[in-house]
């Protein structure tokens, strides 16, 4: 076998060395540009629907509270004008009634975790206490829950 001429190797050396300047330069070109790589960022968020206002049916008259309360009857330690949550309903929410009562027509739904002020109760029925509820930020909602799914608010004190 012959050695191959320092001239053919030189002519290697610089046509290997051209190429791989030119694919560094292509190289260089698209990655300035973006369109070798591109990173799209998609935002992500979450609606939260705020509580709607209802209307009340003209027949219903808004109950007044009661002065006495069984302690029999409350056993989880509500009070009228004190302010309670909806919770454990596993995020369905909670059926506002027109009355005491699970066949009582449904006013709203109140979302898990909702506020409202106690304006009435115990009542028992069907198997439940209720209480009569009100939102603090819309008097249209306003109806009898069950006591079950219901929790006190614990207000702290402002220094």
């Amino acid at each position: 076998m012959s050695k191959p001429s320092i001239g053919l190797l030189i002519a290697a050396g610089i046509g290997l060395g051209g190429l791989g300047f030119v694919v560094l330069l292509v190289l260089m070109i698209l990655l300035r540009t973006g369109s070798a790589a591109t990173i799209e960022i998609t935002a992500v968020y979450t609606v939260i629907p705020a509580p709607t206002s209802t209307t009340l049916p003209n027949a219903f008259q808004a109950p007044t509270a009661t002065s006495t309360i069984d302690p029999l009857l409350n056993p989880t330690g509500i009070r009228l004008g004190e302010y309670v949550q909806v919770y454990g309903t596993g995020g369905e929410g909670l059926r506002l009634r027109t009355k005491p009562g699970t066949r009582s027509a449904v006013m709203f739904l109140a979302m898990e975790e909702e506020v409202f002020q106690v304006l009435d109760g115990p009542v028992p029925a069907d198997g439940y206490v209720w209480w009569y509820l009100q939102a603090p930020y819309d008097k249209n909602r306003s109806g009898w829950a069950a006591a079950d799914f219901l929790k006190i608010v614990e207000l702290t004190p402002q220094p």
